[in-house]
């Protein structure tokens, strides 16, 4: 029986001692490699921690915070990936939310480090590579592994928070076993593959990539983060490394396709696309399936708190540009379904009915770490079953069932407006304007203190034209007041659309 994601590094590091386990542009580390570094690690760090403790990693993603993250591990705790690119108000929220006793940094980030006030333990991870694991060290870790549950804590990553504070998802090692195991064998991921890290490592895209590879014994190729803004050279990445999977943002894929990187150059080797994050635009789809005809698209669902996603579509047809990709169906061993404002359910028979996504399963976290008030909101009983305990996550999300029994996003619950007496799904409103010519991409929001739709875009259609075809499409309540061209869409960190700083940057212009 799996109980430990440790029990993949060790199965992988018995086929496959001397395969690449995960590489960066400066570094990469074998498989026996990055299991001996995890056993020094957590022996370095055994006199500074006691089971299930947070140990906050304080740099860039490499191939060096992989095995920081496996060192945790074995130690019996838990990681929490801290980007050093984000500002130290929220750095220092996430380490009082966790209360931090100690956290790792490396050489390049300990003076941005210094500056954050922190009053715990700082420990180098130059410093706890070159320890060497004595026997009596390598039998406390023994002694900690054989008294590990399934349900132990593996990491905790940080969400914005509706009031400011960033929420920490809490996740065990059976959620991960138990969707990794569905995840690899629905889209045969094998030792063969090759996988293309675009996500940073503190969002969960990059928990596809780091145990699907571990699981399997495939190899984790970091991307650095500079190649996207350069399609050209992330292009030339993709092909010189021989990547074979993009489990990839929506935002990620659409830069090379927006930037026309494909008539530079299509990497001979990408056999799987899984994207997730946002709607993919059809557009943007289309031209990746035309590059490459024989590929497998995927598109996957899901929020951070039932690890990673809950549903998949496998694209099996072309789109249409004003269609809808389906989010699919459930993975195995999950229940996805669809409750009504009563918290009633809503059936495949009820097609076009929007209600709230609900998830049940093993894959649903254990919550938000040090937050029992908004656990105790979003992780709740099964209004459906009032028999026995079963835990659900309220995900915010809206959806309804296609004329074809398939389940589809509609929108985000806070994106969903009343305007002019009308309930109405932004996310209508962004499809159809993606579809209209000259539309690169498209994100509508709802200015509240003036009380009108602002339909933000990329492109080079004028706004003339996107008025006419949407009149054809959507009733005119339905239509932003103001369209608003932008050079290019500002994407947060995770790769979804930064609507904060839409916003931000209109209300300045008006106010300019």
């Amino acid at each position: 029986m799996v109980k430990s994601v440790l029990d993949y590094l060790e199965q992988s590091a018995a086929r496959f001692p001397s395969k690449t386990a995960v590489a960066d542009d400066k570094s990469s580390m074998t498989y026996e490699e990055l299991q001996n570094n995890a056993k020094n690690i957590a022996a370095g760090l055994l006199p500074y921690v006691k089971a299930r403790q947070a140990v906050p990693v304080y740099m860039d993603k490499s191939c060096r915070a992989l095995a920081l993250f496996m060192g945790a591990v074995t130690a019996g705790c838990f990681y929490v990936m801290l980007d050093p690119s984000q500002p130290a108000e929220r750095i220092n929220m996430i380490l009082g939310t966790l209360e931090a006793e100690l956290m790792v940094v490396d050489e390049k980030s300990a003076k941005k480090q210094a500056k954050l006030g922190f009053e715990g333990t700082v420990l180098s991870v130059e410093e706890l590579l070159s320890h060497t694991a004595t026997p009596g060290e390598l039998a406390e870790l023994e002694k900690i592994r054989s008294e590990a549950l399934d349900i132990d804590p593996l990491y905790s990553i940080f969400t914005s928070g509706s009031t400011g504070v960033p929420k920490g998802v809490i996740v065990n090692h059976r959620s991960v076993i138990d969707f990794i195991d569905c995840f690899t064998d629905t889209f045969n991921i094998t030792e063969n593959d090759i996988l293309g890290n675009q996500a940073p490592f503190d969002f969960d895209v990059s928990v596809k990539d780091i145990y699907s590879a571990l699981k399997c014994g495939a190899t984790v190729q970091i991307i650095p983060k500079q190649l996207f803004s350069f399609p050209t050279k992330l292009l030339d990445y993709l092909d010189d490394n021989k990547v074979t999977t993009l489990v990839w943002a929506v935002s990620a894929l659409c830069i090379v396709t927006t930037l026309n990187g494909f008539e530079y150059k299509i990497p001979s080797c990408i056999n799987k696309i899984i994207f997730s994050g946002e709607v993919m635009p059809i557009k943007h789809l289309n031209m990746w399936r035309r590059a490459y005809p024989q590929a497998m698209f995927v598109n996957v669902y899901g929020p951070t708190e039932i690890t990673c996603n809950c549903t998949y579509y496998i694209v099996d047809r072309e789109y249409e540009l004003d269609e809808t990709l389906p989010m699919g169906k459930a993975f195995p061993n999950e229940r996805v379904f669809l409750l009504d404002d009563d918290d009633r359910l809503i059936t495949q028979e009820q097609p076009g009915t929007t209600g709230e996504i609900c998830v049940s399963g093993t894959a649903v976290t254990m919550g938000y770490y040090n937050n029992a008030e908004k656990t105790n909101a979003a992780f709740v009983q099964n209004p459906l079953n009032n028999k026995y305990n079963e835990i659900i996550y309220r995900t915010g999300d809206l959806g309804y069932y296609n004329k074809d029994g398939q389940m589809c996003f509609s929108s985000r619950k806070d994106f969903q407006i009343k305007h002019m007496g009308h309930r109405i799904e932004l996310g209508e409103i962004d499809m159809a304007i993606n579809a209209v010519d000259g539309v690169v991409r498209a994100c509508c929001i709802f200015h509240q203190e003036a009380n009108k739709i602002l339909g933000f875009y990329e492109g080079e259609a004028d706004k003339k034209t996107i008025t006419h075809v949407l009149m054809s499409k959507l009733p005119k309540f339905m239509i932003p007041q103001e369209f608003v061209q932008v050079g290019a869409m500002p994407i947060t960190k995770n790769g979804k659309i930064d609507r904060k700083l839409l916003m931000e940057n209109y209300i300045g212009g008006e106010n300019a």
